[in-house]
């Protein structure tokens, strides 16, 4: 095949490629049955994980009747931005027992915080990535309203 041909055959095939890149960590995301990530998200802020704490706060309010009791679960994730753009530095994620839905995740930009809510039963799981590998956390904002948000390692080598 002569080099004006393969330059040709090449310049054919990149142009049949999609314009839109997909998002960095894109291939830890699970399946997108409802193609509700089908466009190219608007928004994305990637971390890696550098340094983590847990808060396991004990509140007690004496001016109600009856005395509510509350034990707040906070984990504080502090890292380092990765995708273009990001300046995500930390994020809180609280482990909710009390509400019957979980709320959305939530970027603050001026904060440069995303905040997370959990199932208090994913607590465990999320201790034992942060213990035990590199973990990132995602976050996608989408036009179509949608926003996704998760925790993730990297490819680890199975044992």
């Amino acid at each position: 095949m002569s080099l004006l041909l393969r330059s040709a055959a090449l310049s054919l095939m990149l142009a049949s490629l999609p314009l839109a890149a997909a998002p960095m960590h894109a291939q830890f995301l699970p399946m997108d049955d409802l193609q509700l990530r089908a466009e190219k998200p608007e928004q994305q802020q990637l971390m890696q994980v550098t340094s983590y704490s847990v808060v396991v706060g004990n509140q007690r309010q004496s001016n109600q009747q009856p005395i509510p009791v509350t034990s707040p679960l906070l984990l504080r994730l502090k890292g380092k931005p990765l995708s273009q753009g990001a300046t995500v530095s930390q994020v809180l994620i609280s482990f909710d027992g009390e509400s019957k839905s979980l709320k959305k995740p939530v970027f603050d930009s001026k904060n440069r915080t995303l905040t997370l809510s959990y199932p208090p039963s994913q607590y465990p799981v999320v201790m034992e990535l942060l213990r035990n590998d590199t973990v990132y956390c995602q976050f996608l904002t989408y036009a179509n309203g949608h926003i996704w948000a998760d925790l993730h390692t990297g490819s680890v080598r199975a044992r």
